[in-house]
């Protein structure tokens, strides 16, 4: 497997636990610890339960049921707290927010002790396929050999370019601010403010003490020394919580800046013995906060699969692609539209619609 994000790491734990020898490539030279906070929603949990690391997600993270809407104006004034949509069940919560190193740790954990072996420091250069195995060609000049090759590399995949798959992903026409600040006691859930400087100001709950702040505004080219000024700005006159964590926005504090984009593949997600996973085979804007939670789920399906079928063939990667590209489409799409509504300064969108269609698609488990 190339790739060690929440999306690899969950697919090695699970073939692990089924008995399989599994090798994670990372070209990183160890555990990142980079990164703000990440919103998993339900069905993303539901997966992560079935490791059995849910009683380490509740003591690292922040779970949550409603949502608030909050008018952009000094007062924050409250419009409406929205009992959250639990898809992944009536016995888990809507939303769980937690830091993204924390998340990847203990996943990680749970992938090596179920035997999986990372090797950090790795990278990719190329690949060859015979018949019945995948070559793979390291910058370091070794020459690695596997049963099945999965590219769980994310957005910009070598894996994906490597197999030939064209699709790439492409800038959806605005930018998000992120940063990663001590939680105000007030910040019990998601806020979200439509308006003012930005198209969206908003804030995740990680921890008893950490949350993640962000806004939306046009795509630009923001560099991140800059980040706690601009992001500092463009939070001027959201009230509520926002007057704390501007305070937060000093010199240190931990900000960075991302483009939206999207892309589905839409033919087969593999050639041969290799297949993708999670953002390499699709991405979406985090409007509807599902990017990690496809990725997860592109585990469990891919897993189940191989690790149900008698015979390894073509037939087994086929399925994994149909079972997971209708749903992928779903989400892809109504992130990128919901986000294009704002773009067009469109007041009229079906947003209650679209996220209904969203959470009614990923309540049904995989």
């Amino acid at each position: 497997m190339v790739g060690s994000g929440i999306g690899g790491l969950t697919l090695a734990a699970l073939l692990a636990d089924a008995g399989l020898d599994v090798e994670i490539l990372e070209k990183a030279e160890g555990p990142s610890t980079l990164g703000s906070g990440i919103t998993l929603q339900g069905n993303a949990l539901r997966v992560l339960r079935g490791l059995g690391i849910w009683p380490q997600l509740q003591e690292k993270g922040y779970p949550f049921n409603t949502l608030g809407l909050r008018a952009p104006d000094p007062d924050a004034t409250v419009i409406a707290v929205l009992d959250d949509v639990r898809v992944g069940g009536e016995d888990l919560p809507a939303t769980l927010g937690m830091p993204r190193a924390e998340l990847a740790a203990v996943v990680r954990g749970r992938a090596e002790e179920a035997g999986a072996l990372i090797r950090y420091g790795t990278t990719v250069t190329g690949l060859e396929q015979t018949e019945d195995a995948v070559v793979v060609t390291t910058a370091a000049g070794e020459d690695l050999t596997y049963d099945l090759l999965v590219g769980a590399d994310g957005l910009n995949s070598a894996v994906r370019t490597a197999i030939g798959i064209e699709e790439r992903p492409r800038r959806t026409g605005m930018g998000i601010w992120r940063a990663f600040v001590p939680r105000p006691a007030e910040v019990t859930r998601t806020d979200l403010y439509y308006g003012g400087r930005a198209y969206i100001a908003g804030y995740c709950p990680t921890g008893p003490d950490t949350m993640y702040a962000y806004l939306v505004e046009d795509a630009q080219e923001r560099h991140g020394a800059d980040g706690p000024a601009v992001m500092g700005e463009l939070a001027e006159g959201y009230g509520g919580p926002w007057r704390q964590i501007r305070q937060s926005l000093d010199e240190s504090a931990n900000v960075n800046y991302t483009h939206f984009t999207t892309h589905l593949v839409e033919g087969p997600w593999h050639r041969g013995r290799v297949v993708l996973l999670g953002d390499a085979a699709h991405s979406c804007p985090p409007t509807i906060a599902q990017g990690a939670a496809l990725a997860v789920e592109d585990a469990a399906v891919l897993a189940d699969e191989i690790v149900r079928a008698e015979t390894f063939d073509d037939t087994v990667l086929t399925r994994y692609r149909e079972r997971r590209l209708p749903r992928a489409r779903t989400v892809v799409e109504a992130s990128v539209q919901l986000g294009q509504w704002m773009l067009d300064g469109k007041r009229d969108g079906d947003v209650p619609g679209l996220m209904h269609l969203v959470a009614n698609t990923v309540k049904v488990p995989v």
